[in-house]
C-alpha cells in the first residue's frame, strides 16, 4: 500500500515524458509480458484440475465476478450519490470486469480458517477465465473507452495470453525453480506492478488528472466503491446459504467472490486504455486497498468464532442457522 501510494506521488512530481515516457511504456510492455509468464510458470495443472470438485463454490465466485459485478458497474451510472467524472465512472465499470485475486483472497480465508485449496482454485479459475472475460466484456460494455480492434486483440494475444501459455508450457522444467526462490521473485512482480502505475499515471498526469480528480469526485468514488464491497459480500453470503455451502467454504466463496486482482487488472487496462488508463485505473487501486481493509477485519472476526462452532464458520447472516456443518 504504501509502495502504491509513493509511486503515485513519484509519478504526480516527476511524470515520464517526451523520450522517457516511450521507454517507460515499453519497460510496461515488457513487465505485464514478464508477470503473465510467471503467473503461467507458477499455476500446477494437476492442482487446478483436482479443484473442480468444488463447483457449487466456483460457480457462485465465477458468477458474482463476471455476472454480479458488472451489473452493478452499470447501475453506478444511475445511482452514484456524487457525480463521477468520465474517466472514473469508466474504471468503476471496469474494476467490475477485472477477475477475482488469488494472493489476498487465499491468505485472509487461511486467516479466517476457511476452505483454504478452494480459495486457490476459485481464484485460479476467475484469473484464467479473466483473460477471456475481461477483455470481451471490456469491448461490449465500454465500446469506445477501449483500444480493442484486431490489433487489440492481437496484443492481448501476444502479451497476456502467449506469455501465459509459454510458462505453462515451461513450468515443467521452471516451476520447481520458481518455487524455491518465490522471495527473489516478489520484488520482480510488486516491481512490475509498480512500474505499470508509474508509466500510467505519469501519462494521466500530462493529461490533467488533478482537474478531473476533484476532492468532491474523490469523495464520490469512495462512496460508490464502499456500497459496491457491501453489496458483493452481502449477495456471495447469501449466494452461499442458498447453495448449502458449509462454513470454510462459505468463507472462501465469500472472499474470494468480493475481491478484484490488482495484480491482473493493471496490466489489462494498459492494454486496453493505452496511455488513458491512468485515471481509469484509480477506482481498482482504492478498492484493492478497500478490500484488504475491509477483509482483515472480516477474517479477524470469524476466526474468533465460538469454540463450539466449525473451524472458519462465519456468523449466521451470511450462512443462515441450516446451513450444513463443516466436514469433520
Amino acid at each position: 500500500m504504501a509502495a502504491l501510494a509513493g509511486t503515485v506521488g513519484l509519478a504526480a512530481l516527476f511524470p515520464a515524458s517526451g523520450s522517457s515516457a516511450r521507454v517507460a511504456e515499453v519497460a510496461c510492455d515488457l513487465a505485464v509480458a514478464l508477470l503473465f509468464f510467471l503467473y503461467g510458470a507458477r499455476l500446477s495443472t494437476r492442482e487446478t484440475l483436482a479443484g473442480l470438485r468444488h463447483l457449487r463454490l466456483h460457480g457462485l465466485v465465477l458468477a458474482a465476478t463476471f455476472g454480479l459485478f458488472p451489473l452493478i458497474g452499470l447501475a453506478t451510472a444511475l445511482l452514484t450519490p456524487v457525480p463521477l467524472t468520465g474517466p472514473l465512472q469508466t474504471g468503476v465499470l471496469f474494476l467490475c470486469l477485472v477477475p477475482s485475486t488469488v494472493q489476498s483472497s487465499v491468505a485472509l480465508t487461511g486467516a479466517a480458517g476457511g476452505n483454504v485449496p478452494a480459495a486457490i482454485c476459485a481464484g485460479t479459475y476467475s484469473s484464467l477465465a479473466g483473460l477471456v472475460l475481461t477483455p470481451l466484456l471490456a469491448a461490449s460494455l465500454l465500446g469506445s473507452h477501449t483500444a480493442l480492434s484486431a490489433d487489440g486483440l492481437l496484443r492481448i494475444g501476444l502479451q497476456l495470453l502467449a506469455p501465459f501459455l509459454l510458462g505453462q508450457l515451461l513450468r515443467p522444467w521452471i516451476g520447481g525453480l520458481l518455487s524455491r526462490h518465490k522471495r527473489v521473485l516478489t520484488p520482480v512482480d510488486r516491481g512490475s506492478i509498480l512500474l505499470v502505475v508509474y508509466t500510467a499515471f505519469s501519462a494521466a498526469v500530462s493529461q490533467g488528472i488533478w482537474h478531473l480528480a476533484t476532492p468532491l469526485a474523490l469523495l464520490g468514488l469512495l462512496a460508490v466503491l464502499l456500497a459496491l464491497l457491501a453489496v458483493a459480500l452481502a449477495a456471495t453470503g447469501l449466494g452461499a446459504r442458498l447453495l448449502g455451502l458449509d462454513g470454510p467454504s462459505t468463507v472462501a466463496a465469500v472472499l474470494c467472490g468480493s475481491q478484484k486482482s490488482l495484480a491482473s487488472g493493471l496490466p489489462m487496462a494498459t492494454v486496453l486504455f493505452g496511455t488513458g488508463a491512468g485515471l481509469m485505473v484509480l477506482p481498482l487501486m482504492l478498492y484493492h486497498q478497500l478490500q484488504l481493509v475491509v477483509g482483515t477485519v472480516l477474517a479477524g472476526r470469524w476466526s474468533r468464532a465460538p469454540a463450539t462452532a466449525p473451524a472458519g464458520r462465519i456468523p449466521a447472516a451470511l450462512t443462515g442457522p441450516d446451513a450444513p456443518p463443516a466436514p469433520g
